[in-house]
C-alpha cells in the first residue's frame, strides 16, 4: 500500500479510522524551524468532526502528540513523528456491513485488492487518515511562511450554488468566519441550509473547493514528469472523494482563442527588481510546469460522500444481492471540512519543490 508522498520533504501517514490512532511521519523537514504547535492544533482544528450540525457528529479533539524531530521547540532535521489518538470510535455502527459493500464505496476494491478489508469506519480508506496529512502541512505552512508563501482555500461551489466572484474580488479570510467556509456571506447561509436539508433527507451532496497560492517565486517544479501542475494534481486527487482538479482557466480554457488565453508579459513601471509579470493569469501562475512567479489558482471537486442514510442496492462478499442500510456518522457535504485538507496537501507539494528547487543550478 502507497502511504507515502514526497521527494525531499517527505511524509509517511499510518492508522486506521477506528484503530488506536492515526499518525505520520516527516521526513526531510530541514533542522531549525520553529514549530508552532499552537499553529499546527489550529488547523487541526479546522478539520475535526463535530463543527457543526451539517458536518460528522463524531467527536474526537484531534489533539496531537509529537513523538520525535522537534526539541525545544525547533526541528532537529531528524524525522518528525506525530500521532493523534481515537477516542470517540464506535465500530458496531458498522458490523452491518462487514460482508456488505457500500455503493461507490472503497469496501469492494479493497477486498478485492487485498483479501482482507477494515470495515469499521472505512478504515483506512477513511477520510480520517487526512488528519495525518493537515498536522504534515501545517509544518510544511511553516516553512514555506519563512519563504514568504501563503495558501487559502474556500467553498466556491456546492451542489448547484456557486460562488461566481472571481477570487481577486473576494476577502477570502471571510471564508473562515462560517461553517462552509465560503467568503461570501450570503451565499454561505443558502449553502449552509442546503446542505442541512440534504443531510435531514438522508442523501449527500457535492461541491468544490478553490485555492489560492501567493508569494510562490518563480522556478518551483520538475519538468518533465514533475511538473508543478501535474504534482498538485495528483496530490488533490489522493483526497478521499476528490473527482477532479483543474487550474487555471482549465476547462473554461478551451473556449477561447490563443490571442485571448495568452498571459502577456510585461515588467511594472518603477519595480527596481525587474521582475517579469503577467498582464493576464490564464495559466494559473504555472508555466511549462514551472511556477511563473503569479498567483497559483485551482480548483478540485468533491463527489457526493457515498455513505448516506438511506437503502441502496448491493451485493455481499458472495455475491448475493443485498440492501445496505444507512448507519454511522458521516458528512453530508465533505467541502467545509476539506478546505484544510486541500491546502495542506498544496503545502506539501511547494514544500516538496522548495527544497528540491535549491539543487536546480549551481
Amino acid at each position: 500500500m502507497s502511504s507515502t508522498y514526497g521527494t525531499l520533504f517527505k511524509i509517511a501517514t499510518f492508522g486506521e479510522s477506528h484503530g488506536a490512532a492515526i499518525g505520520v511521519i516527516i521526513d526531510g523537514c530541514p533542522a531549525g524551524l520553529d514549530v508552532d504547535t499552537a499553529f499546527i492544533q489550529s488547523e487541526l482544528d479546522r478539520r475535526k468532526p463535530g463543527q457543526s450540525r451539517i458536518t460528522t457528529q463524531r467527536r474526537e479533539k484531534d489533539e496531537f502528540q509529537v513523538l520525535s524531530g522537534i526539541f525545544e521547540g525547533k526541528t532537529e532535521g531528524t524525522p518528525i513523528s506525530l500521532v493523534i489518538w481515537n477516542e470517540d470510535q464506535r465500530s458496531k455502527d458498522y458490523s452491518h456491513i462487514s460482508q456488505q459493500f457500500r455503493p461507490s464505496h472503497a469496501d469492494y476494491t479493497y477486498q478485492e485488492k487485498y483479501g482482507v478489508r477494515d470495515y469499521r469506519g472505512g478504515g483506512r480508506s477513511s477520510a480520517r487518515e487526512t488528519a495525518a496529512r493537515v498536522a504534515a502541512g501545517a509544518l510544511a505552512k511553516l516553512l514555506l511562511k519563512q519563504q514568504g508563501v501563503s495558501i487559502q482555500a474556500y467553498v466556491s461551489q456546492v451542489g448547484k450554488l456557486k460562488l461566481e466572484t472571481p477570487y481577486q474580488q473576494l476577502e477570502l479570510a471571510k471564508a473562515e468566519e462560517n461553517a462552509v467556509r465560503c467568503p461570501d456571506p450570503e451565499l454561505a447561509q443558502q449553502m449552509f441550509d442546503y446542505i442541512d436539508e440534504t443531510r435531514k433527507q438522508g442523501d449527500s451532496i457535492g461541491g468544490i473547493v478553490s485555492c489560492v497560492i501567493t508569494g510562490a517565486p518563480a522556478g518551483w517544479g520538475e519538468p518533465v514528469f514533475d511538473k508543478l501542475h501535474a504534482e498538485l494534481g495528483k496530490a488533490m486527487l489522493s483526497i478521499n472523494a476528490v473527482k477532479g482538479f483543474e487550474y487555471g482557466s482549465g476547462f473554461a480554457g478551451v473556449e477561447l482563442h490563443g490571442s485571448e488565453h495568452n498571459d502577456e508579459f510585461y515588467i511594472e513601471p518603477g519595480d527596481e527588481t525587474g521582475r517579469v509579470r503577467t498582464k493576464t493569469n490564464h495559466s494559473g501562475g504555472i508555466q511549462g510546469g514551472i511556477s511563473n512567479g503569479e498567483d497559483i489558482y485551482f480548483r478540485v471537486a468533491f463527489k457526493p460522500v457515498a455513505t448516506i442514510m438511506q437503502d441502496q442496492d448491493s451485493v455481499d462478499v458472495n455475491g448475493d444481492p443485498v440492501v445496505v442500510s444507512g448507519k454511522g456518522r458521516h458528512d453530508p457535504c465533505v467541502v467545509p471540512r476539506a478546505v484544510p485538507i486541500v491546502e495542506a496537501m498544496a503545502a506539501l507539494v511547494l514544500a516538496d519543490f522548495y527544497l528540491r528547487n535549491k539543487g536546480a543550478r549551481v
